[in-house]
């Protein structure tokens, strides 16, 4: 892959964890906790002490990993629409939360195509809706907010989007995602950075783990494939990703959140990934799930189903290792095996709970062990 010069990829950086001193009895709002990245952070959260208010829609997926991991015991959970203004700004009042972690959306490239109009009005609307909505709160002191790696003017050249480049979108969620960046920017600047409030956005890149069992992505539709013994439909085998198991960025945000808290001028964009030699294609993460899965038949397509989706994207990190100490943990290889072996293991009747706590603790030992 294509480097910039001055970039910073070679600085060893060891990994942190994220505090338990600092989290016990932290009022958090988590928006998305019945989505796959929520319910993971939903349970690192609560592992960690803090007190979490959950507002989302009902999950989406069946089975869902919020249902199989009863993420609802370990939160108070809302059912509400983030473009419900109201409803939403009550609950938000209700909670007074100090941290807010935004991962409500609608986060798919495909069903983006099918309803514009829904994902435009749910990750932009929404967004303003929860941020304005903060506004006359006195107690809450750190929005990270989650976008997307997807938010840049992808013109596939051949070196690493930076948190100071383009941002545009040729997809509705895309776009979306890149209109939300700007309605963080001007709530950052307009309000809420002169009320002490420091607000950040995350773009992180395309995550895999146990638990994830959305439409048209990669993993869970190898796992639908293959436990059924059909073959799995690739569409473009040679796209290029910076794939990372889902606990990197989770890992990030609440790093992320914990600086901003001691360093509010951190407030900004930051981008989360592994190393941009280590974006790999479709047909590499595949054939490694393959490998770790022990079986499945593959179709390879050849580029040319479905509607326009970027061939290459990649991240430049240099910004989140140097200002926040975040830096990729497990390899490709080691992300695909996890994710797998929670799948595998889940399907034999094992704990979906206790699987996802096996990895946040393998996750946090590697960190200890750096």
């Amino acid at each position: 892959m294509g480097h910039r010069q001055g970039t910073l990829e070679d600085l060893v950086v060891t990994p942190l964890n994220p505090d338990p001193a600092f989290w016990r009895d932290k009022r958090v709002l988590l928006t998305g906790h019945t989505g796959f990245k929520g319910a993971w952070l939903a349970l690192w959260l609560s592992r960690l002490g803090a007190r979490v208010t959950g507002v989302a829609l009902s999950p989406v997926t069946t089975p869902s990993l919020f249902d199989l991991a009863d993420i609802g015991s370990l939160v108070d959970s809302h059912t509400i629409d983030i473009r419900d203004a109201t409803a939403l700004g009550h609950c938000v009042n209700t909670a007074d939360p100090e941290i807010v972690f935004h991962l409500a959306a609608q986060a798919l490239v495909r069903a983006s195509y099918r309803d514009p109009l829904g994902t435009f009005s749910t990750n932009v609307q929404g967004t303003a809706n929860l941020l304005d909505a903060l506004r006359p709160l006195s107690q809450v002191r750190v929005v990270v907010a989650i976008t997307t790696d997807k938010v840049y003017r992808n013109l596939e050249h051949a070196f690493p989007y930076r948190e100071t480049d383009a941002l545009g979108g040729h997809d509705p969620y895309s776009a979306s995602k890149a209109a939300a960046e700007l309605v963080i920017a001007s709530y950052r600047d307009a309000f809420l950075a002169e009320q002490c409030v420091a607000i950040a956005s995350a773009r992180a890149g395309n995550v895999i783990g146990g638990g994830d069992w959305s439409e048209d992505r990669l993993i869970p539709d190898a796992i639908r494939a293959w436990s059924t013994d059909q073959p799995l439909i690739i569409r473009r085998p040679q796209s290029t990703r910076p794939w990372q198991h889902v606990l990197e960025p989770l890992a990030a945000y609440l790093r992320l959140a914990e600086q901003l808290w001691q360093q509010p001028t951190l407030a900004g964009a930051y981008n989360f990934g592994p190393q941009t030699h280590e974006a790999a294609t479709v047909r590499e993460v595949i054939e490694l799930a393959q490998s770790a899965y022990g079986c499945g038949a593959v179709h390879w397509g050849d580029g040319t189903e479905g509607p326009h989706e970027a061939g290459w994207l990649a991240l430049e990190i240099a910004k989140s290792r140097t200002l926040l100490g975040v830096d990729p943990r497990w390899s490709l290889a080691q992300s695909v095996e996890h994710t797998l072996s929670w799948y595998r293991r889940q399907a034999q009747g094992e704990s979906a709970r206790e699987l996802c706590d096996a990895d946040i603790t393998a996750f946090t030992a590697e960190s200890a062990s750096a």
